[in-house]
């Protein structure tokens, strides 16, 4: 994989792996909401042209219609410009490696550079896909036969099922690579990945990448705080990227900017922004991936664990 990080994105390091990705990351979920196809297109390389180097998707977005959309637009010399990620649902051995397939097609790629088990949000996923017969195993073999490169999982429901999956891949002598979570004013209130997941992740020298940083959009509506700040916020953390939806032109520039603007923010400024969500914060009103279901992709559609 080649990627060009003279530009002015800042460029972290992913974790133990060495890789170098953007700070920003395109959020694979929002491209299948414009209308028209070709301007997703042209939202993913303007991405790539302007910096941007780390792409999520998931095998579950929208039919796949987001992993066609980007294997379209990696045509043309653009995927050796980029850091490559996608999710699978599955927690068997037969219907994870059926959708890695399915996501390799898509994606019009050979390799996936970082593939990560999606949605982690019940205590009892751990043991299953670290199972004989689970996901594991047929990640482990995909990793072995070169269709991807790292392996990492992805949750949004409790940090206490990340700590779970963390131990669970100890017990089995396994190291993940990365790991997603929620990120933002927002989480550092309640039931907090910041707090409990994070400090984990790096003693273990695991990739974080900070994911919801405008808590799908409900830091917007409570009109506490603006989406740059929110950018800014997580970006001060300690993590490799932050991954955040682009579904327009104008949407993806405010990204970019608040990439280039970027400066550490002080231990004061951090306090500052803290104060004003906590009171909105404390009940988990606004986090509705953790205290409600209708982000649950597998719970409504428990098919794709297999």
């Amino acid at each position: 994989m080649k990627t060009s990080p003279n530009s002015e994105i800042p460029y972290r390091t992913l974790g133990r792996t060495g890789e170098r990705v953007s700070v920003i990351g395109l959020g694979g979920f929002h491209l299948s909401k414009p209308n028209n196809e070709n301007e997703a297109i042209q939202i993913i390389r303007a991405a790539i042209d302007n910096g941007i180097n780390f792409m999520d998707n998931s095998w579950d977005y929208v039919e796949g219609k987001s992993e066609v959309r980007m294997g379209k637009a990696l045509r043309d010399g653009y995927r050796n410009k980029v850091f490559l990620m996608t999710k699978i649902d599955g927690h068997d051995s037969k219907t994870a490696t059926k959708q890695l397939d399915e996501s390799l097609k898509r994606l019009q790629t050979e390799v996936i550079d970082l593939l990560q088990i999606h949605e982690v949000i019940r205590m009892t996923d751990p043991e299953i896909i670290f199972s004989p017969g689970g996901t594991m195993e047929a990640l482990v073999e995909a990793k072995k036969a070169g269709k991807i490169r790292y392996i990492g999982f992805t949750g949004h429901k409790s940090p206490d099922i990340h700590l779970k999956m963390l131990q669970t891949a100890r017990d089995n002598g396994f190291k993940f690579d990365t790991l997603q979570m929620p990120l933002n004013l927002l989480d550092a209130h309640f039931n907090s990945f910041e707090k409990k997941v994070l400090p984990v992740a790096l003693k273990e020298g695991i990739g974080v990448l900070g994911m919801k940083p405008i808590a799908s959009g409900a830091l917007l509506q409570t009109k506490t705080v603006t989406a740059v700040e929110c950018l800014h916020y997580v970006m001060s953390l300690p993590v490799s990227v932050v991954i955040t939806g682009c579904e327009s032109l104008p949407i993806l520039q405010q990204a970019l900017e608040a990439a280039r603007s970027y400066l550490p923010l002080t231990e004061e400024s951090c306090s500052v922004l803290l104060t004003k969500t906590e009171k909105i914060a404390i009940d988990g009103k606004y986090e509705q991936y953790k205290t409600e279901t209708m982000y649950d992709g597998t719970l409504h559609n428990p098919q794709w664990l297999g």
